[in-house]
């Protein structure tokens, strides 16, 4: 089935103006076709009316009727006549005999077309008739002398059919103006079209109603909260996700139209808007909640027009994490394990064409045994099964290093009850490892002593080398972001160290000895935490 053709956003504006102008200037017609044309006819009465009334007050008028003197009577109506282009001047008296006509042969004869009866009468009237010059508008106004005695009438007479033709010229210059607005308002209501197009990109209103629904299906179903405020700071949106989350914290009710300073004040959305600036990843403490939030400025032509806030659960992103760090362990352990078997296999495959059998069995018991050694101490002493994954992994790599990293026989490291503290734990212990097998290179001795104990939910980390050690003028600094006596884009492995202890309540300290290099003792750092134990009754 054919899919029926929509009708552009431009051409219904278009449409509609056209219908609404079109509607009004016809109504606009008839009202001014029942008003302004029977007023130009009005307009020519009147005009009759006060030429025939000016005329009767003229004494010569009087006296002429009076003394029955038609010429001088004759003499003036012609120059009024002409004067004031008008059809007729005729003046008769009460028998209706006429004292002038712009033909001098109807003089004296009586006046044709009728009308006059309520002139003679001492009224005045107007009406249409036919005379000897064709079809008039006449209007009839008695003399009378100063004395007040009736003596005859005027009657003036505008042609009926100039009168029509100026009615007509009206009709249309009116049908002209109106045609003018019509098309004015045609081009209007295009040109309107065009620009509201403009305004909404070129889309169709269909169109922007299918986005707002997928972007408002969009912003209710990601994992992360979205607040979005106007350029005075009113909150315009908030997603299910933001609700979720400031609920969880003790923030309830609508916050659509409130002012988010009123809000959640410690978001400082209005420093954003005030300076254009945003900030990315910042940690927030809402109510024992700690959020991990972006806030930036919305700008529409290079002007800020509001700003938008995304923020979520920082523990769910740690629980992430964890798993993350633990998939990644896991790999390296599998990576190092992979090198690690490859080259034992090579070793097999020389002794095999060899033929050096009893040597081979001895090397396959002998690697056997080491590897059963070394799985088996690792997951008698550390319990967490992310932390014995990531040090099989370091052990592998180790090894691949030409390092020695060995775990003390009296280690011992439970499992972790909060997900947190264990890959706080991760993060420390990697980066120090990572930092002493760097520290070794180059050495002749490169041996690593790893130990954990727990004691009294304290638990205690120790890694200590066998390096040139840490100058005492740089125990400080080395925990600086971005310090390092490697080079540049380095100093974050110590930076990161120091702060996931801060962030467990924990301690951390070094010592160092052997900077010379006489003894080799190295560097030792000391890591005590908090810990809270999965079972305390399998302690």
């Amino acid at each position: 089935m054919a899919r029926k053709k929509r009708i552009g956003l431009r051409t219904k504006v278009a449409v509609m103006v056209s219908v609404v102008v079109l509607v009004v200037l016809l109504m606009l017609y008839f009202i001014f076709r029942n008003q302004i044309i029977p007023q130009t006819r009005h307009a020519l009465e009147d005009k009759a009316y006060t030429i025939a009334r000016t005329i009767a007050l003229i004494p010569l008028i009087s006296e002429g009727l009076n003394t029955g003197n038609s010429r001088e009577i004759q003499a003036y109506t012609s120059k009024i006549t002409r004067r004031n282009d008008i059809m007729f001047v005729v003046v008769i008296d009460m028998d209706s005999i006429r004292y002038s006509h712009p033909d001098a042969s109807l003089i004296g004869k009586p006046f044709v077309g009728g009308g006059q009866q309520a002139a003679l009468r001492g009224g005045e009237s107007i009406s249409e008739g036919q005379g000897m010059l064709g079809r008039s508008l006449r209007a009839f106004v008695p003399v009378y002398t100063n004395r007040g005695h009736q003596v005859g009438v005027v009657v003036v007479g505008l042609s009926l059919e100039r009168v029509q033709k100026l009615v007509r010229q009206n009709e249309w210059t009116l049908v002209a103006i109106l045609l003018s607005g019509a098309v004015l308002g045609a081009c209007g209501a295009f040109i309107l079209g065009l620009e509201i197009k403009r305004m909404i990109f070129g889309m169709e209103p269909a169109d922007i109603s299918q986005l707002l629904q997928e972007r408002s299906a969009m912003l209710q179903s990601i994992r992360e909260g979205i607040i979005a405020v106007d350029d005075k700071g009113v909150i315009t949106m908030v997603n299910v996700e933001a609700e979720r989350l400031l609920a969880k914290a003790g923030i309830t009710g609508n916050g659509n139209t409130r002012k988010i300073s009123a809000y959640w004040p410690e978001l400082r959305l209005e420093q954003v808007l005030a300076s254009g600036e945003a900030w990315q990843d910042q940690e927030l403490e809402l109510n024992g909640i700690t959020l991990l939030a972006s806030r930036v400025p919305i700008r529409v032509n290079g002007e800020i027009a509001g700003a938008i806030a995304t923020f979520r659960d920082k523990t769910e992103l740690v629980v992430l994490a964890e798993r993350l760090s633990g998939i990644s362990v896991y790999a390296d352990a599998l990576r190092a394990g992979a090198h690690e078997f490859m080259n034992k296999l090579h070793v097999i495959m020389g002794m095999t064409h060899m033929g050096l059998y009893e040597e081979l069995q001895q090397y396959i018991s002998g690697t056997v045994s080491n590897y059963q050694n070394e799985i088996g101490s690792i997951t008698r002493q550390i319990k967490d099964p992310v932390m014995a994954g990531f040090l099989l992994g370091k052990l592998s790599r180790a090894r691949e290093a030409g390092t020695e990293l060995a775990l003390s026989p009296d280690s011992y490291l439970p499992e972790a009850a909060d997900p947190q503290t264990i890959h706080e734990l991760v993060t420390i212990a990697g980066n120090l490892l990572d930092n002493a097998m760097e520290a070794l290179e180059g050495q002749a001795v490169r041996v690593i002593e790893l130990a954990f104990s727990y004691e009294r939910g304290i638990l205690s980390c120790i890694i200590q080398d066998s390096g040139q050690g840490i100058p005492d003028q740089l125990q400080q600094q080395i925990y600086v972001q971005g310090f390092s006596t490697k080079g540049e884009r380095r100093g974050f492995g110590l930076y990161l160290v120091r702060k996931s202890v801060e962030k467990l309540g924990g301690r951390l300290e070094v010592v160092s000895r052997g900077v010379d290099g006489t003894n080799g003792t190295g560097a030792t750092f000391t890591v005590e935490i908090p810990y809270a134990v999965k079972d305390e009754e399998s302690i």
